[in-house]
Order: structure tokens, then sequence, then C-alpha cells
């Protein structure tokens, strides 16, 4: 069974409050046989700003999904805009060197500023707010984190990460769990979906076609040109090139990206409007990471509802209960929600790799993916795909850095690679217990 259908209904948004809450127009399905320079596959974050930036400058595009646009993680995720990459800039700069390691920080502050300014020049609003408080479940971290926090305003001069004790954190998060954290004030939380309902605007208004419910069935190179016909249940694309930006819904279709990422699921509940209660837990309005490996993520919704993530599984299915699996994780940091009812639960799959920064690649000529983001996708997925889109209009510099990043492949078949994440994350996931 493929992921693409594993869990959802065919051609339908997550129940998710996100869906509940903006319009979400219906597009064609491809049916015929079309001409582009370049075929982009799959409708998220990464395809649509890959082929925004491809059509204002004049390469004609068409974007293929087996769904809908924002369909898989890009319209479910947490909304997260975080800084940096999931590593922190001293892991890289000793991997990677000081030079590239500063170039990879300049490209994340660019990914985050993409949505701000896109946003405003389409006219799209994505429900910003700022602030994200990453708190620390454990005291013994927090010496660690105060550190990185004089570094980085040091090293990068990034003044908007700030340093909180206890009390500090208090103010923000009113949860007996935790010991202290910072706040990066140059993050923050947006709509997701609303995001990529507005990238798919923008990227039509400046010519770009884009068909739902066109699942690709194969790829095949061509046998008298260098180009490739993409093909669809209905219809089919021929292009000189190919964006492949599934993440974790590639199922197939190129099975030797499937050895770099690895998809994971993820589970979101929202609350029932809770009132006073909202700001009492959540007095400034941020949006929340914990330390844990499999981390806890909630922020306010509706002004007084609390959106809540956590907990993950490796196989195919979502569980029978999510509600459930979230409730448990939310309780241990809010006990006073205990008799707050659920109006949404939703799950979704994302990707990651084992070194937990992104893989990029040309696969073979004029065919290029990116995916793995590993939980910073809200900002880097979109940077991702425009240094694609510029690597194949000449502009190499991003695209050449991201390619080189360092990874290695899951070990294990296609059978046996889940069960041995499941296995790793089980143990890391009990160390945050102790």
């Amino acid at each position: 069974m493929k992921l693409l259908h594993a869990n959802d209904k065919r051609g339908q948004h997550a129940a998710s409050w996100y869906e509940a809450t903006c319009a979400t127009p219906t597009r064609p399905t491809l049916e015929t046989e079309i001409t582009h320079d370049v075929c982009v596959i799959g409708a998220g974050f990464t395809g649509l700003s890959a082929a925004l930036e491809l059509a204002k400058n004049g390469t004609s595009v068409a974007v293929l999904d087996a769904h809908r646009v924002g369909w898989g993680a890009s319209g479910r995720n947490g909304g997260q805009l975080g800084s940096g990459f999931n590593q922190d800039q001293r892991s890289l700069q000793e991997s990677l060197g000081l030079e590239n390691a500063r170039t990879l920080w300049r490209f994340s502050e660019e990914a985050k500023q993409f949505v701000h300014d896109l946003s405003a020049e389409h006219h799209f609003d994505v429900e910003y707010k700022p602030g994200i408080v990453s708190a620390l479940h454990k005291a013994k971290f927090l010496p660690h984190l105060q550190e990185y926090c004089q570094f980085m305003q040091k090293e990068y001069h990034y003044d908007a990460l700030e340093a909180l004790d206890r009390n500090a954190l208090n103010e923000r998060v009113r949860s007996d769990d935790y010991h202290g954290g910072a706040i990066d004030h140059g993050a923050g939380h947006i709509h997701p979906l609303k995001f990529a309902l507005g990238m798919a605007s923008a990227a039509e208004k400046s010519g770009a076609s884009i068909f739902e419910m066109s699942e690709v069935i194969r790829i095949e190179p061509l046998q008298q040109s260098s180009g490739y016909r993409v093909v669809t249940s209905q219809g089919s694309v021929l292009c000189e090139k190919i964006v492949l930006a599934t993440n974790g819904y590639l199922d197939d279709l190129k099975p030797e990206v499937n050895r770099w990422i690895m998809p994971i699921n993820n589970f979101i509940v929202v609350t029932e409007p809770l009132g006073d209660l909202a700001t009492q837990l959540l007095p400034k309005d941020n949006a929340i990471a914990d330390s844990r490996f499999v981390v806890n993520y909630y922020r306010r919704v509706d002004n007084d509802r609390l959106l809540f993530g956590g907990g993950e599984n490796y196989s195919y299915r979502f569980p029978d209960s999510i509600d459930g699996i979230v409730r448990k994780a939310m309780l241990g940091i809010f006990p006073e929600l205990e008799q707050a009812k659920i109006d949404y639960a939703w799950g979704g799959t994302l990707a990651i790799t084992r070194s937990r920064l992104p893989y990029a690649s040309e696969l073979s000529k004029g065919v290029y993916t990116a995916g793995g983001f590993s939980g910073h996708g809200v900002a880097l997925a979109g940077f991702y795909g425009r240094s694609i889109a510029k690597h194949i209009q000449g502009d190499t510099e991003s695209f050449d850095l991201l390619s080189t990043l360092p990874t290695k492949p899951f070990p294990g078949g296609a059978a046996l690679r889940p069960a041995l994440l499941a296995v790793a994350m089980t143990g890391y996931s009990w160390l945050d217990k102790i």
C-alpha cells in the first residue's frame, strides 16, 4: 500500500483545524498530454516554491499532485516557522566549517523572510504571530542553551534569541514540567495551509499550471530526446526537467531516494475553545517546542483553542486513536486540560534523514529532489524548492551547497528500515523519561 492512500480519503484534505478555517479551491485533473519545460511532482511548499520561481522567470511549468494543493505535510503541520536547521550552528561549524555554516544560517534567515515577503507581495494572510519558545524538560539542559544564546549573538550577530530562566519561562508557559528555556523572537507561527494555498495562487498568476487528483504513476525517459514523460492515470507531461517534491509521500516513484529519507507519522489535536484558560496557560501567545526527543509542540489558535502536537509512529497506518495518543502528551504538560474536549485530531507524514539535515540531489540529468526537512520544513522546504528552480535557471550557489550537506543512508532494505527506525526512536524516547 502507498502512503499516499494509507490514511486519508482520496482528494480530501485531512479533517484538521486548518482545513476548517480556510477555503480550499479545487483545480483541474490532468486528462491530456501536455508539454512544459519543467514538471513539478507534489504541490506542497517545496514544489510550489519551485513552480513560482520558475514561472515568474519565464519557464513553463506544470505542477501535479495526487490529491490537493497543500494536502500533505505542508498543509497539516504544526505551523512553526523556525530558525536554522535541525542541527545547531555550533554543530554545523564543526562538521562544515565556519564559512559554510554561516552561509547556511543566511539561507535559513532568507527562508523565513521568503514567507513574509511572499505573503505581503500577494496579499494573503498567513496569520503570523512572533515568538517560538524552546522549553527544557530537564534542568541540566539550561546552561548549554544559555551558552548557545550567547554564541549566536557573538558569532552570528543574532540578537533575537533570549535565554529564559524558570520564572521567565513561566511567564510564557504555565507548566511545572519545564525548568527554563529560550525564546526566538525572530521565529514565529503561521497557518501553513493558507501559506500553501497562497503560494499556489501566486504561482498560477505567474503562469504555472497546477493539476490536482493527478497521481504520477511512472517517469519515462524519452528515447528520441533528453527529456521525460511524466505519466499520470489520465494524462502525461512531456518535459525537459523534473522536480520531485513529494517528501514523505514518495513511495516507490524513485526508490533510490528511500535510502536517504524516511517517512514518519506525527499527530496533532485542537481543543474546544478554552476561554480564559488558554490565556492562563500561554499568556504571550507564543509557539512552544520542548526539548524531548519526541517533541511536544503547541500554540494557541482561534485565540482560545490549544493546538497540540505530539507522538509518532513509523508504520504506514495512523493509530486508531490519535486523540488518545496526543491527549496523554498534552496532559503531561497541562493537567488542567483533563476535561477539555478535542474538536480536531489528525495525522500527517513528514520525513527525516539520519543527520536531520535535508537531503537534496540532482538524481540524474534534469531530475531534482529535496526532502527530509526533519521538522523544519515550514521555512526550509520553500527555500529548497526555490534553490532547485534557481539551479535549473543557472544560479547554482544555494543548491550546490545544500546538495552537499552530510547525511548517511538508512541501513537495511525497504522492509527493514522502518523497523530499525522504530527501535532507535523508542530508545531515544526512553531517554526523555530518565
